[in-house]
């Protein structure tokens, strides 16, 4: 089990669209650490490269979900189904 020094929101944390990763100071001077493709990995724990200090994450998950392209229905299958109505 992780010991957490805080729990930071995600909109506490500065985003560098450059890096695709979210940033928030840490104590020692340095700054926690977490990625865009890691939240939307699921992952929750930010942390400090120069330090052991971690913290957790809020973040509402549904926001960060990468997941299958879903295509929607062509034209002439909805013209099929409303035919056969």
């Amino acid at each position: 089990m992780s010991v957490f020094h805080d729990e930071v929101e995600i909109e506490d944390f500065e985003y560098d669209e450059d890096e695709e990763t979210f940033y928030f100071p840490c104590p020692c001077g340095d700054r926690f650490a977490i990625t865009k493709e890691e939240l939307e990995s699921g992952e929750e724990v930010a942390t400090c490269p120069s330090c052991s200090l971690i913290v957790k994450v809020i973040y509402d998950k549904d926001l960060f979900m990468t997941g299958e392209i879903v295509e929607s229905p062509s034209l002439a299958e909805t013209k099929l189904e409303v035919a056969q109505s």
